[in-house]
């Protein structure tokens, strides 16, 4: 059966979802090209190389990288791109080569390589199939003539990837920098001209450019800045660079005078640098923010003198997402360096640096500071929102928080996040968001102004906006299209006021000129970064760089660019230079104070060496030598919160444990009805093991009782039947459907041994009638049933068994007890054999733990020890008081009659006179001689009396033990026969399993066949209909030809009219210029075909002409050679112009007529092409048909053979088997099943004829 009609599916795409459910491996298609038979060459990144037809859906694999042997050249490569040609299939794989794949069949060989100069992603044919051009996705463009040069040419390089940010330069060039994920600085002219680039072989994350010099600082993610010198445009450079952080840089903004480059990470340190080219962009110092930093901005106000830095902070570590607290810095515009502004470390002193923090209501995104007002985004009211600072902010301490609330708040941009920039004349807010859109709004009225769509939202949108000098040009950088958009601003209207301001603004800034003018030709003259001298380092910065050749066009400093995080930053290098100093400085002291304590740790040592010699009375405890109470107090805090830790730790150990264990005795323990439990032999190794049952659920028992009534009302009616049947038929007859009836209530129940136990059910069907699916899915219910009774059954003498042990092994004990009291009357010391119970026997033993299993030292707080300590206080108190009081009571109740056992009259002797012991033999008198003597015959009676009670007590004990070895080898005789019905037990469980598993197998199988007649039948019809359309399609065809070929045969006949019309034509000619004339008539010219392409032309899909578009062609090339026929010089001689004409028009219209001729040829043999091709699929369709139909009456009669074929289960006893047989397990397929009463009668006539043979032999004797 196929896998779908087993699984069950049904449908159109049955056989496609059983071919992927049943694959095991699945591919990943990185190429595809077509090949010149309309199939698929498809490569995978797995390195398969696999053949796909469209139209089949078939699959073949033409190369494996798994297989042995498999091309060693293709195994370790993937195929990156595939292009088809005449002399084979080119394949570009990962490393950089390039391969021309010759495929014949399944065998694939290499006829040309070659080496590319970088990786390739795609590649394709010119339309004349001569030169190859191959891409890169880093932006690279080749070109490759295979039949001229094995070289690749460079057409383009263009760079690729993400911009990570862009700016415009502050200057009067109209000029931009970016820079790109992968570390690639580029400037651009303002026609969108690269001007040129520079590897940073560095991942970027930040960029801002100086207001006062012609460079950039460039944030990495490894901590670093970098400061490019941009003033040579078709060559920047770098000339300096610090490493400031641990983590990426963030945030990098410049002061509008460029004053001061400030910068921002997540680890909420704040650096303050000198912008100045002149100051060698020297490191000023730092400050803390209370949280990580979401965003920097800067104001300058000159008439103050001031630098205002407005910093988002979340204030919470972790929390990286949105911010609420607003730290402003304001630092004065000079005089900000040197000892008296920062400490040692590097960090600004408060008198130098002004903090105010400030609250707001909503988390907020990006800020951007203004004269004495804040303009912010907040993402989650999607919302912008402007908050006016607090003038007097000197009643505020640093550490104060003020509450600020929204003065305005406009609607923002759809889809989120926003970040805002301030134009520089301070009149106009910009803002980009996600959505792409850019927005500016005039800072006064919070309108918006304009709206631009700049990137597209389903790449991200924008990613960074930046203003030029003069605020009248705006930069915007894409999120993911790797795109630049300039925005040049011409807004008409403006007001007179509004006017002013930007024309006072750039009067103000004209000083920046000056400055510029000053810094930028010291920026010109500093050295590239790695090949400058090294100076000596300035107080307030530390550099830790190494100086590096460098040559040209090398990568001279791209392993300073890649900070590793083992190299210090500069506050790490700064601390590192004061505790360097402080060493030098202290060395001394800190010498001193190590001998001082070391002199001391030795009087001290010494002390407690005394104090332990020293008498008890007059010896110190250790905690009194103890010079650092404190410092003792803090470990012995730190300990006891180690204690804790560990404490807890295993106590949530232990209580995952418990949670285990209740798990396991849930599923495994309380869940069962029957527990497991076994019984073991006294003198054997014998074991038996009961049945551990589960509940039987409510479904199961429902489903029982449904089956068990069915059952019932079938018996009550065939037993009904029986009996009408039976009052029709004479006395004799009645005993057959008894016998009949006894008959197969035996074969219900054949092929197990549950009849024999008893335990079968009572309506259980016969074997040979079960016929539907649900008689035998009933049958399957009643023999689980059954396999219930005979484990149910049998349990119950189990539990008998094992009560029995438990008596037994309680006897024994009492036994045992009594033996031992008689062993130590007898002063015998022997080992008595003592059975004890494992675990297997008292399962419940497990669930409680003894003390003895516990290795450990059991763990007493101090309430349990105090507890401890008063039970045995009173166990000894009770002990010492009631030594005899027991026995002090019987005496008083019995008033001193008290009868003694004879425990010791064994080693009661009787004591001798005392003269014996005084006085020799001689000196006796004759009463001491009478008493002598009766003392004698006393000890004689005593003696005789204790080897009596030995006797006694000897054979008591023998008894005792006969007993107990009697009663245990009677148990084992027990468990023995218990084994013996636990195997019969196994076997009829076993066989009813079995006929289970046959049973299941049935009803699988008729759902399969099921299954595949409803697959097979929905095929057949889908086939009719497809045949019934084919038909149609034939027979319309064939109108169409018969109807065309009519056609041509009259186009025919008008033809060779024409030939036979042409003696007619010329009647007023001489016969013999006729037959000259017919001679002409009869010749053509030579045409050759023309050719569209040249035989070596490499595309693999050129295509053939069909058979009548080349007509026209030949047609016209015809008439064009015809002219020359027609021409003068080829008129007979002495024949009449006229008549040469007239028959130059008749051949005319011949070769027309011919070319016609041909042309309705060629299209009714194109017909009768497709109509044979349409034929052929209406007999494949009668074909497909006719095996549908044979496949089901196949089936059909699969399906009948396998219902009346029943697999019936028969217990053969020895002596009824008959098969030869000589592997273990006997083969019994081609062996007949016969009642026994059959062979009995055949060896009973052989008997009788083997008796009448030897009667004739004798005879024959005679």
């Amino acid at each position: 059966m196929p896998p779908s009609a087993i699984i069950g599916l049904r449908g159109d795409k049955t056989e496609s979802i059983v071919t992927k459910l049943c694959t095991k491996a699945r591919l990943t298609p990185t190429a595809i090209c077509w090949t010149a038979t309309s199939e698929l060459y498809v490569g995978c990144e797995e390195g398969f190389l696999l053949l796909v037809d469209p139209e089949s859906l078939s699959v073949s694999v033409l190369f494996n990288p798994t297989s042995v042997d498999a091309l060693p050249e293709l195994r370790q490569s993937n195929f990156q791109a595939l292009a088809l040609n005449k002399n084979g299939l080119i394949a570009v794989g990962k490393e950089n080569v390039m391969h021309c794949l010759q495929i014949k069949g399944t065998q694939i060989c290499i006829t040309q390589t070659w080496q590319l100069e970088g990786p390739v992603t795609t590649v394709m044919y010119s339309p004349d199939y001569e030169t190859l051009l191959l891409s890169s996705n880093m932006g690279q463009i080749y070109m490759l003539n295979p039949t001229q040069s094995e070289k690749t040419v460079k057409v383009l390089d263009v760079l690729s990837g993400n911009f990570v940010a862009a700016a415009l330069l502050k200057s009067d060039k109209n000029i931009c920098v970016s820079v790109r994920e992968s570390g690639e600085l580029q400037l651009w002219s303002a026609d969108g001209f690269c001007l040129s680039s520079l590897s940073l072989q560095a991942e970027v994350t930040s960029l801002a450019c100086c207001p006062i010099a012609q460079y950039a600082a460039i944030g990495t993610a490894s901590g670093n800045v970098l400061f490019i010198d941009l003033n040579s445009e078709q060559q920047p450079r770098l000339v300096h660079q610090v490493h400031l952080y641990h983590r990426p840089v963030d945030h990098l903004v410049f002061d509008q005078e460029g004053h001061y480059l400030l910068t921002g990470a997540s680890d909420s340190h704040i650096y303050v640098l000198n912008a100045k080219p002149s100051k060698r962009f020297s490191v000023i110092g730092y400050t803390v923010a209370p949280g990580p930093v979401l965003s920097l901005s800067t104001q300058c106000i000159r008439d103050l003198e001031q630098v205002n830095v407005l910093a988002l902070c979340t204030g919470q570590e972790g929390k990286n997402h949105d911010g609420s607290l607003l730290t402003l810095l304001t630092l004065p515009a000079r005089d900000l360096e040197g000892p008296d502004c920062v400490d040692r470390h590097g960090c600004l002193y408060n008198h130098m640096l002004k903090v105010s923090k400030y609250e707001v209501p909503h988390p907020l995104k990006s800020c951007v500071l203004g004269v004495s007002e804040v303009f912010a985004y907040c993402h989650r009211r999607k919302t912008l929102q402007r908050f006016q600072l607090p003038q007097d902010t000197d009643s505020l301490s640093s550490h104060q928080v003020a509450q600020l609330k929204p003065e305005q708040e406009v609607k923002g941009h759809p889809l989120g996040p926003a970040s805002l920039v301030l134009s520089p004349h301070q009149l106009w807010l910009a803002s980009v968001g996600h959505d792409g859109l850019l927005h500016i709004r005039e800072t006064v009225s919070m309108e918006q102004y304009i709206e631009l769509q700049c990137h597209s939202y389903r790449l991200g949108g924008v990613r960074s906006v930046s203003f030029s000098a003069d605020s009248q040009t705006l930069l915007t950088a894409g999120c993911n299209d790797g795109s630049l958009v300039c925005i040049n601003l011409r807004i008409k209207g403006l007001d007179a006021s509004k006017v002013n301001k930007v024309t006072q603004y750039s009067q103000s800034m004209a000083f920046l000129k000056k400055i510029f003018s000053r810094e930028n030709p010291v920026l010109i003259d500093l050295p590239e970064w790695g090949q400058e001298s090294p100076e000596k380092p300035e107080e307030n910065e530390v550099i830790v760089t190494a100086t590096v050749d460098v040559t040209e066009e090398d990568e001279s400093y791209n392993s300073l660019l890649l900070a590793s995080p083992s190299l210090p930053t500069w506050l790490e290098s700064r601390q590192e230079m004061i505790v360097q100093e402080d060493h030098k400085q202290y060395s001394e002291t800190k010498k001193n104070l190590r001998k001082t304590m070391k002199e001391m740790r030795d009087i001290i040592q010494e002390m407690i060496r005394e104090n332990e010699k020293a008498p008890e009375n007059e010896r110190l405890e250790l905690q009194e030598f103890n010079l650092d109470v404190e410092e003792q107090k803090r470990l012995d805090a730190m300990v006891e919160q180690e204690v804790t830790r560990v404490r807890n730790e295993i106590e949530l150990e232990i209580l995952e444990k418990f949670y285990l264990r209740d798990v396991f005795k849930r599923e495994c323990w309380d869940s069962m009805k029957v527990k497991g439990r076994a019984v073991k032999a006294f003198h054997s190794e014998h074991e038996v093991k009961n049945y551990p049952l589960k509940e039987r659920t409510e479904k199961d028992l429902g489903d029982l009782r449904r089956v068990a009534n069915m059952r019932m009302l079938e018996k009550a009616a065939c037993t009904q039947i029986t009996k009408e049947k039976s009052s029709n038929t004479t006395s004799v007859k009645e005993q057959e459907p008894r016998e009949q009836g006894h008959e197969a209530e035996s074969v219900a129940v054949t092929g197990s041994y549950s009849t024999q136990l008893g335990c079968s059910n009572p309506y259980l069907y016969n074997q040979f009638s079960l016929q539907t699916t649900e008689q035998k899915i009933n049958q399957i219910i009643l023999l689980q049933d059954t396999v219930y009774r005979v484990k149910t059954a049998f349990n119950a003498e189990f539990d008998a068994v094992h009560r029995q042990k438990v008596q037994e092994h309680s006897r024994i004990r009492d036994r045992n007890k009594q033996i031992r009291e008689i062993m130590a009357e007898l002063e015998m010391n022997e080992k008595l054999w003592e059975p004890n119970l494992d675990n297997s026997e008292w399962p419940e033993r497990l669930f409680t733990v003894d003390d003895s299993e516990i290795k450990a030292e059991k763990y007493l707080d101090p309430e349990q020890k105090i507890e401890v300590e008063m039970k045995l206080a009173e166990q000894r108190r009770l002990a010492a008081k009631g030594d005899d009081s027991r026995e002090k009571a019987l005496d008083d109740m019995m008033d001193g009659v008290l009868e003694v056992k004879k425990e010791g009259f064994l080693k009661v002797e009787i004591p001798p006179p005392e003269f014996v012991l005084t006085k020799p033999d001689i000196q006796w008198s004759e009463e001491e001689k009478k008493v002598y003597k009766e003392y004698e015959k006393k000890s004689k009676e005593l003696s005789a009396e204790k080897e009596k009670y030995k006797k006694s007590l000897e054979t008591e004990m023998k008894k005792l033990q006969v007993s107990t070895k009697d009663a245990t080898e009677k148990f084992d005789e027990t468990l023995k026969k218990l084994f013996e019905k636990k195997i019969i037990c196994e076997m009829a469980i076993y066989q009813e399993e079995l006929k289970i598993t046959y049973l299941v197998y049935s009803v699988h199988m008729e759902e399969v066949m099921r299954n595949r007649e409803v697959e097979l039948k929905l095929k057949l019809e889908k086939m009719l209909a497809y045949k019934d359309e084919i038909e149609e399609e034939v027979k319309k065809h064939e109108r169409e030809v018969d109807l065309f070929h009519e056609t041509y045969d009259s186009i025919l006949a008008e033809d060779k009219v024409l030939d036979k019309e042409f003696r007619k034509e010329f009647f007023d000619v001489p016969r013999h210029v006729v037959d000259h004339l017919y001679k002409l008539f009869r010749r053509r010219p030579r045409v050759q075909k023309m050719r569209t392409q040249t035989d070596n032309n490499q595309n693999p899909f050129k295509q053939q002409s069909l058979c009548g578009s080349l007509a026209p062609d030949q047609l016209g090339n015809m008439l064009m050679a015809m002219e020359e026929l027609d021409a003068q010089k080829n008129m007979p001689e002495g024949l009449n112009p006229m008549i040469w004409e007239r028959f130059c028009l008749v051949r005319r219209t011949k070769v027309e007529s011919e070319q016609k001729v041909r042309v309705k040829a060629l299209a009714l043999a194109e017909m009768q092409s497709f109509l044979q091709k349409r034929r052929d699929e209406d007999k494949d369709a009668q074909q497909e048909i006719k095996n549908l139909t044979d496949q089901l009456e196949s089936l059909h009669k699969d399906k009948y053979r396998f219902l009346r074929d029943i697999m019936v289960q028969v217990l053969l006893k020895q002596g009824q088997v008959e098969v030869s047989h000589t592997d273990f397990t006997p083969d019994y397929s081609d062996s007949l099943l016969l009642h026994r009463t059959v062979v009995e009668d055949l060896n009973r006539t052989i008997r009788v004829g083997l008796h009448h043979h030897t009667h004739i032999d004798s005879y024959c004797n005679t």
